[in-house]
């Protein structure tokens, strides 16, 4: 494995919308949503330990989440749980993570992606990645992985790239916030518009130069502590300072300005898993379009429904169509699945009405 090669897995989401299996002391990332057998984070790690290697993947989470991570990826230590003791956004703990990277290897390339997405194809992903790592080995590039689109998609920012190249990686024009359905459809007859996976890939010292030079602010903030980065004093530092940090994405503190970013159309399904109906959409289905999960299910005039349940539950559904319906411990969620963007609203009424052991 080329030991110049690093990532940075994602993995501090709550993933509210799919409550009640995922909830902040035990969010999506964690879980086998997919019933493989294998928790998100687990499917994420090693499909990168693959051309990466294991010593060279930090993961980003919040403190809360330090022993799940530790329990599920065995092969990680703890100086690789990069730990942030406030919320900020995906800017700073970017960058914090790069200062620890580029301490370690000047030369690295790195990769930053979700931990709780779906690819299918990891042969096809991983050959993209190294497509991406080549470019920013040779040139000062931020790149990232676009999604071609296959439907108007509202849920997703797009990724704008000048037309007229025969390259495989185009030149970005601009990022573009979610659209309205109308825009999405203008976006995709224009056939230069990608879905943004929020994947992306660069050299320690592009990135690095990327924030002296457009949040000069943040780049203070986190080099005053270079000093300490993977020694004891670290977490001393990161506790007194992390919390002062500007709360911004990435997308804005630097993809946005930048004029050396490059997208390169994924060449692998993808699914960013982000609501109960996009879990559906992956999953294998009965003849009457049924998804299961772990359940065993009598279904009868059932159709187009979402079941997850303990492992070997039985369920029984009569007269429903297109509901998701999923029992964990002392919640049962039974909503039509049409509605499926308002289990975060749900949720924040059951933490009002019940408390929030249940969220």
């Amino acid at each position: 494995m080329n030991k110049n090669y690093y990532a940075v897995l994602m993995a501090g989401g709550v993933g509210s919308r799919f409550w009640p299996v995922s909830t902040s002391s035990n969010p999506k990332q964690f879980h086998d949503m997919l019933g493989t057998g294998k928790t998100l984070i687990q499917k994420t790690f090693d499909r990168l330990n693959k051309f990466i290697p294991t010593e060279n993947i930090l993961i980003l989470t919040n403190e809360r989440y330090n022993d799940l991570v530790l329990e599920q990826l065995p092969k990680v230590k703890q100086d690789q749980v990069v730990l942030e003791p406030a919320m900020r956004n995906t800017a700073p703990c970017i960058l914090y993570a790069s200062l620890k990277i580029q301490k370690m290897n000047p030369n690295a390339v790195m990769i930053v992606a979700p931990s709780d997405h779906w690819i299918e194809d990891e042969a096809a992903f991983e050959k993209d990645v190294i497509a991406c790592f080549d470019k920013c080995e040779k040139e000062s590039a931020l790149c990232t992985l676009g999604i071609q689109p296959t439907f108007a998609n509202t849920g997703f920012g797009y990724i704008e790239f000048e037309k007229g190249s025969d390259e495989n990686l185009k030149k970005v024009s601009q990022f573009r916030e979610k659209p309205d359905y109308e825009t999405a459809k203008e976006f995709l007859a224009r056939g230069n518009f990608l879905w943004n996976a929020g994947i992306f890939m660069w050299s320690v010292e592009t990135i690095v130069e990327a924030f002296k030079k457009y949040q000069p602010s943040q780049y203070e903030l986190f080099g005053k502590g270079i000093s300490s980065y993977n020694t004891e004093e670290e977490r001393a530092f990161i506790q007194e300072n992390y919390a002062k940090a500007e709360n911004i994405s990435i997308d804005y503190a630097i993809l946005e300005q930048s004029k050396s970013i490059y997208t390169l159309p994924a060449t692998f399904d993808w699914n960013d898993l982000g609501t109960w109906g996009a879990l559906y959409d992956k999953l294998d289905k009965d003849e009457a379009d049924n998804a299961v999960v772990n359940a065993q299910v009598l279904l009868e005039d059932a159709k187009g429904n979402m079941i997850r349940s303990p492992k070997g539950k039985v369920v029984v559904v009569d007269g429903l169509e297109d509901y998701i319906i999923v029992d964990k411990e002392e919640v049962l969620l039974i909503y039509p699945k049409d509605k499926q963007q308002d289990i975060k609203k749900v949720l924040n009424q059951v933490k009002e009405k019940f408390g929030d052991q249940f969220a």
